[in-house]
């Protein structure tokens, strides 16, 4: 398995796709959910996944929140297979980035809420009340890193 780190101008056309494709059929399709999936963010956004046999086994993105703060933000985490440990893997390696690459002394998520146990494991912390977003049960975690 090999660990793939880049900006949105260093991917490939063909690594856009696979990963937009596999955020799209589990984040629309499979939840049933239609939103603004192609936000904008991925242009100021790193990316980071990992690639088993020629496809994506997890991905995630990373990006300032609060450059004044040093708050970085973790968003669309997912493992092509469930339950088989690559969503850990990508997540710690995102830890990991915001550290290293972008400076990041928090770490800010909006975690659905079936999965705060796995954030919670990684150390991040509730700090809001669940919320509706795009009708999926969410809440606000952060992870401090000092």
């Amino acid at each position: 398995m090999e660990l793939k780190i880049k900006k949105f101008s260093e991917l490939t056309t063909n690594e856009l796709y696979d990963i937009l494709k596999l955020r799209f059929d589990v984040f629309v399709i499979e939840q049933n959910c239609i939103y603004n999936e192609l936000d904008n963010i991925d242009k100021e956004a790193i990316h980071l996944w990992f690639e088993e046999n020629a496809e994506i086994a997890s991905y995630l993105r990373i990006y300032i929140k609060d450059r004044e703060k040093n708050e970085a933000v973790i968003g669309r985490v997912i493992s092509a297979k469930r339950i088989s440990g690559f969503g850990s893997l990508i997540l710690k390696e995102g830890i990991k980035a915001c550290k290293e690459l972008l400076n990041a002394k928090s770490i800010y998520i909006e975690a659905q809420t079936y999965a705060i146990d796995f954030y919670r494991k990684h150390g991040f912390k509730e700090i809001s009340e669940p919320f509706i977003m795009d009708g999926i049960e969410h809440i606000e975690m952060e992870l401090n890193l000092k």
